[in-house]
């Protein structure tokens, strides 16, 4: 929880500063009306808001942080299509009432239909949106002493739908800040978690990524 408020104050940071900027460069005559593609790079935050019971026992799965991409583009100055993962993989502790005994990498990449509310020009701009995410699950390793040491794990693909909401901040009609949430929910029946090849649970993360970035239109 603690990451999770260190980005929420470099959010509010982000979205204090962009409209002074923004006001620096009020005398170009330049719009972003009619730019249609958008790329954006940040950093987000992705918290399990689940905790898997894997051979009946009851775990916790920490978060992780990691450098986003994502590139939109705009059909109309309101609706954008937009390709959206994470650049570098999020790794996550397992761990138990008696420590950790895993540890496992996930990378999600999304696809979503996005409406950009207010016109292009706008200083503040709140999106929504809602698509479809697979998040690539590797790096399994169960912990040397602990209760799954020496056992092979193994978990399958999350997929499912993910909900988007958001905000630009428009610094000029080229660069703009954001600041989203993004939330992913296996639809799909809840990836197997297999020990020595055996399902011994289902991997329900569900979770919450908390992100901010810098974007450039053209």
């Amino acid at each position: 929880m603690m990451r999770f408020s260190h980005l929420t104050l470099a959010m509010l940071a982000t979205l204090a500063a962009a409209p002074a900027a923004f006001a620096q460069d009020t005398g170009t005559t330049e719009s972003a009306s009619g730019k249609r593609f958008a790329v954006v790079g940040g950093y987000a935050l992705s918290e399990p808001t689940s905790n898997p019971s894997i051979a009946g026992t009851r775990t916790h799965v920490d978060g992780d942080g990691a450098a986003t991409l994502s590139a939109s583009w705009y059909i109309t100055d309101n609706i954008a299509v937009e390709a959206w993962g994470a650049a570098d993989k999020f790794g996550h502790r397992v761990k138990t009432a008696n420590g950790k005994v895993a540890s496992v990498d996930s990378q999600p990449y999304a696809v979503s239909g996005q409406y950009h509310f207010f016109s292009a020009d706008n200083i503040l701009r709140p999106f929504v949106g809602l698509g479809y995410f697979e998040a690539n699950t590797d790096g399994e390793q169960a912990e040397p002493t602990g209760a799954l040491a020496g056992q092979h794990i193994g978990v399958e693909t999350a997929k499912g739908a993910m909900a988007t909401a958001g905000v630009d901040v428009n610094i000029n009609p080229t660069w703009f800040a954001r600041a989203d949430v993004r939330y992913l929910q296996d639809t799909t029946g809840q990836p197997n978690v297999a020990v020595d090849g055996v399902n011994v649970g289902k991997a329900e993360l569900n979770p919450v990524v908390l992100g901010v970035g810098i974007g450039a239109r053209f």
